[in-house]
């Protein structure tokens, strides 16, 4: 499969946080290419299971968890025929002015974020980003039209476009956290060529911008024995401390902390050792913020792992991924299921994995923690 055309795919497909029907559909089809079974749940999970062989009996199951929703914004007031917003998600207002949007009216509509001129602004005020109770939407259409095609409550997207970078990278609106899900599709076409024995579910939740409601109710439909969450981290760029980044290019990150049981932790280092796949120590010493953090603590809890894909200018329309991380992130993932024997789970509360609570030291650079 080619990476740059799944990612575009992924990427140029809406889907706001409680509203991923559109992109849901893309997931459904490219998931439907190698999984035995795809259905969507009552949260709006498409959930994707690859039955494993060779097993007899209940055979164990990993949830590989990467969210679908992507951050947006709300109608909030109509006023003389341009649109007041909030957020869906977390959006920094500064990279809004300007941008082109959709808004998702009885019919579809191209706009605009625009404020009023500087030249009207008060002096103190021009220097300072637009907060977003200035900011509205203009979508071209007298009042009186706008009324009768937009309503509040109506959703507004980036008119996002999958950008090319040059040295195979790629940027686009929602990279956060279409990367993760192109790695768990790349990650079921390699499956589809290897033996595994545990059961694997592939999941793209829903709603993890704004509560991680999908990976919640996705983990207590499921019950898996292990997970994995898939998600994007702080990518190194000019104003940020290596302690608080991971390197683009350099491979997944694999998350350290107590959000992260040590054993999962440790099976995933040494699968990207046993593939010499580069990859990343990310220290997290608190909630992750991601999907595995409600994962964690579905049911009885369950044992985490968390993978993260390097992406420089988080939560704006540019977000930019090295495609090479991607396709790591995914032979990474691939490796890991396949080497989950028969028993793997008893060892999981064994005195053995109680002295994996502490650090393990790998190849791997440790790097900062996540916010």
């Amino acid at each position: 499969m080619d990476t740059a055309v799944l990612v575009r795919e992924l990427v140029e497909a809406r889907g706001a946080s409680g509203y991923e029907a559109e992109v849901r559909e893309v997931v459904r089809r490219r998931f439907s290419e190698f999984a035995h079974e795809v259905r969507v749940d009552a949260m709006g999970n498409l959930i994707a299971l690859r039955r494993g062989e060779g097993l007899s009996g209940d055979r164990p199951c990993v949830m590989l968890a990467g969210h679908m929703d992507e951050i947006a914004l709300m109608v909030t007031q109509i006023e003389k025929g341009f649109l007041q917003v909030t957020q869906i998600g977390g959006f920094d207002p500064r990279v809004l002015f300007g941008q082109e949007v959709v808004v998702h009216g009885s019919r579809e509509l191209p706009g605009l974020v625009v404020s009023v001129p500087p030249h009207f602004t008060d002096p103190s005020d021009r220097e300072k980003p637009v907060p977003l109770e200035k900011l509205f939407i203009d979508v071209g259409l007298p009042p009186d039209e706008v009324r009768k095609t937009v309503h509040v409550g109506d959703i507004v997207t980036m008119h996002g476009r999958y950008i090319p970078l040059a040295g195979g990278y790629a940027a686009g609106k929602s990279m956060d956290d279409r990367a993760a899900v192109a790695a768990i599709t790349l990650c079921l076409e390699e499956l589809a060529r290897r033996r595994h024995s545990w059961n694997v579910f592939a999941v793209a939740t829903v709603q993890e911008e704004a509560s991680m409601a999908g990976a919640v109710t996705g983990a207590y439909g499921i019950d898996p024995t292990i997970a994995v969450a898939v998600d994007v981290t702080f990518g190194m760029q000019p104003g940020l401390s290596p302690n608080e980044t991971v390197k683009m290019d350099g491979g997944p990150s694999i998350a350290l902390g107590p959000n992260f049981h040590p054993v999962v932790r440790e099976r995933l280092a040494l699968a990207a050792a046993a593939l010499e796949i580069p990859h990343q120590t990310e220290v997290i010493a608190g909630a992750s913020g991601t999907d595995a953090w409600a994962i964690q603590v579905s049911r009885a809890g369950v044992p985490c792992g968390l993978l993260g894909i390097p992406v420089r200018s988080m939560h704006t329309p540019v977000e930019t991924v090295c495609l090479r991380d991607i396709e790591r992130a995914a032979k990474l993932l691939a490796e890991f299921i396949a080497r989950l024997t028969p028993g793997f789970e008893e060892s999981l509360s064994t005195r053995d994995a109680l002295s994996l609570a502490y650090p393990v030291h790998d190849s791997s650079e440790p790097r900062g923690a996540r916010q």
